[in-house]
């Protein structure tokens, strides 16, 4: 191998340990700081309702499923999504349309792939915050039981078509106020200001996925053997409508915003500020 072409391979594997880094980093702190919020938004859009999923009872079930799910899952998110974002930006037009589309397209790939873990994790997380266990690994073993391997997988198309819109509204958003505070100062934005594009960015998204949410919530909760449990996205929203009409699209929408602008914050704040850390200090 020549050196050229060794340089830039040790170049590409410090950044692939810098991006695997932050990302653990940031879905750490995200998940664990908010942890309450998202039990109560959860028990918001559960079937049975806010009050016998546990009401303010034990907002903190369930966080074991997230402090071992966070890490992997958020550095397997945003090492899809550096690594396409790379590779489409070497490629197409410096133009705000051209690079919004590379942003959607390396954030597709980064939910795609981290929703193999995500998933998983969600699907104990939320059914120890409904408390219907008392604890994530009596979940695990309980799901397992009764479902085997394919019941940590119920829901994941409908966490896909959550994770997508979302993630094709945040992030390119993110990017594209990134860039507006950077030709306003003249130099790359600081991680306080990232933090306030991802809170932003975060916000709009959540507000306009929320039915998308709900819908993936019902799936993953729901008994077996219901319809809802066959993960059939159509028939869930029908449900909802014809149980409580447009607001039940919309349960737990508040939280689900402030969650994701809160979250969205600290996520790729301390994602951005992570990376800076690391290759000042390691790299």
């Amino acid at each position: 191998m020549t050196e050229p072409s060794m340089t830039h391979l040790l170049t590409k594997c410090n950044q692939g340990y810098k991006v695997v880094l932050a990302g653990s980093t940031a879905g750490i702190a995200v998940d664990v700081m908010l942890f309450p919020l998202d039990t109560v938004k959860t028990r918001l859009q559960s079937e049975v309702g806010f009050k016998k999923s546990g009401a303010f009872k034990g907002l903190y079930s369930g966080l074991l499923s997230v402090v071992m799910g966070s890490a992997p899952s958020a550095a397997i998110f945003f090492l899809a999504y550096e690594t396409t974002k790379d590779c489409l930006g070497s490629h197409v037009s410096a133009s705000n349309a051209y690079q919004a589309a590379s942003h959607m397209v390396a954030a597709t790939c980064g939910d795609i792939t981290s929703c193999l873990i995500r998933v998983p994790v969600e699907i104990v997380k939320q059914r120890t915050q409904t408390l219907r266990t008392s604890s994530s690994f009596t979940t695990f073993i309980s799901t397992y039981q009764t479902e085997g391997l394919p019941g940590f997988y119920r829901g994941y198309f409908s966490t896909i078509a959550r994770e997508l819109p979302f993630s094709v509204i945040q992030f390119p958003l993110w990017e594209y106020l990134k860039l507006k505070f950077s030709e306003r100062s003249g130099q790359p934005p600081t991680a306080w200001q990232s933090s306030l594009c991802a809170g932003v960015a975060g916000g709009v998204s959540a507000a306009l996925t929320t039915p998308l949410d709900v819908v993936k919530t019902r799936i993953m909760l729901a008994q077996i053997g219901t319809a809802e449990a066959k993960g059939d996205i159509m028939a869930v929203i029908h449900s909802l409508l014809r149980e409580k009409g447009m607001a039940g699209l919309f349960a737990g929408f508040v939280p689900r915003v402030l969650l994701m602008s809160l979250g969205g914050a600290i996520f790729l704040g301390v994602y951005d500020k992570a990376k800076q850390f690391i290759s000042n200090t390691f790299l």
